[in-house]
């Protein structure tokens, strides 16, 4: 039987245009999509409703098919599946694996001031922030039920020890993520790219958010249901999403999901070497294109060939 078709996908959020730090996650996928004989997907990743506009949203679609990338699927918006990822935490919380968290940024900032003000430095994350504290792990779910239906904010976290136990060793297909790739050769990657077995270390990112008090969901959790649900086979994606697969892939084994392999690619950075930004808005892609450079010189500019 023929293997099933390659599906990438690009999935930015509509806070802001495009750089060329998303013009060369866009065009690595449509290139590798292309040379691999599959599809790419364009998905909007609008879960921050306060933050997200459809203004943006137009903008992005029109600069990616300015550079030729013009999806063939419809787009999926986040906003419009809060009832999928809803279904997926119901999943986790019928295992126990999440629980109500009721502490604030403040609380958890106290919490860790203090510890910090007798000389030993807190627990931080990949991205260096502080590993919450863990403090609401073991509350009575009786307590926690009054305080919910009192109307406190809560956020649902990961019982992490709990999840490690039940998913034990975990591992992901990667074919990037270590070599500086900063001149890329799509046609040559794509049909060459080598994997190896990354070892998953979801330990080191705590007991993270999975639904937040005012979305029924988190980045975590939406992108896993997102790429189980569309039936994503590689994800393509910046550097500084390469430790984030570790909680990616607990979070599939736990609900039964697909594991795609991955490609985490070098990112642009600028002359003071610090990654791109949406506020960057001289190396914004509408404006690149607005003083004439065409789709093949911001592909150069963007560090592929």
């Amino acid at each position: 039987m023929p293997s099933s078709p390659s599906i990438f996908r690009f999935a930015p959020s509509p806070n802001g245009r495009l750089h060329l730090g998303h013009a060369r996650s866009a065009l690595m996928n449509a290139g590798m999509a292309s040379t691999a004989g599959g599809r790419l997907l364009i998905r909007i990743e609008d879960i921050d409703l306060a933050r997200s506009s459809p203004a943006y949203e137009a903008a992005i679609l029109m600069d990616l098919a300015r550079l030729g990338i013009v999806p063939t699927d419809p787009v999926r918006r986040q906003s419009e599946h809060f009832s999928d990822y809803a279904a997926a935490l119901d999943r986790l919380k019928a295992r126990g694996l999440v629980y109500p968290a009721f502490l604030s940024r403040a609380d958890i900032k106290r919490l860790i001031a203090e510890h910090e003000a007798h000389g030993s430095n807190w627990p931080r994350d990949p991205d260096g922030a502080p590993l919450y504290p863990g403090n609401e792990r073991d509350v009575d779910p009786g307590i926690a039920a009054r305080r919910m239906a009192a109307g406190e904010q809560v956020n649902w976290r990961l019982d992490l020890r709990r999840a490690i136990d039940l998913a034990g060793r975990l591992t992901w297909k990667e074919s990037g993520g270590e070599a500086d790739d900063s001149a890329v050769d799509l046609a040559a990657l794509a049909g060459q790219r080598t994997f190896r077995e990354v070892i998953a270390e979801p330990e080191r990112w705590g007991d993270v958010i999975i639904a937040r008090a005012d979305v029924p969901t988190s980045y975590h959790l939406a992108v896993v249901v997102d790429d189980a649900l569309q039936g994503v086979t590689d994800v393509v994606r910046g550097a500084d999403l390469y430790h984030a697969t570790s909680v990616h892939r607990l979070l599939q084994t736990l609900l039964g999901l697909p594991a795609p392999r991955y490609h985490h690619h070098a990112l642009v950075r600028d002359a003071s070497g610090r990654k791109l930004a949406k506020s960057h808005a001289d190396a914004a892609i509408s404006a690149l294109l607005d003083q004439g450079l065409d789709a093949a010189l911001i592909c150069r500019l963007a560090g592929l060939r």
